[in-house]
């Protein structure tokens, strides 16, 4: 789907930017555009880099 319509960025390019090893929000928004000209789209992108940064590193679980 797309998530930024001024830069016709979708969620699946950003799951990928950050699968191939981008670790923040800004650096999204630096490589794809996300967020730098309307900014209505922001809070729906840093939600799906969240996503995928957990997807990528999921939290840490104790065996106990």
């Amino acid at each position: 789907m797309y998530v930024c319509l001024c830069k016709a960025v979708t969620d699946r390019q950003i799951k990928e930017f950050v699968a191939g090893g981008s670790g923040s929000f800004e650096a999204v928004c630096k490589e794809l555009g996300v967020a730098t000209q309307c900014g209505k789209c922001s809070q729906l992108a840093q939600n799906i880099v969240d996503s995928a940064i957990n997807v990528k590193n999921p939290p840490f679980e104790s065996a106990v």
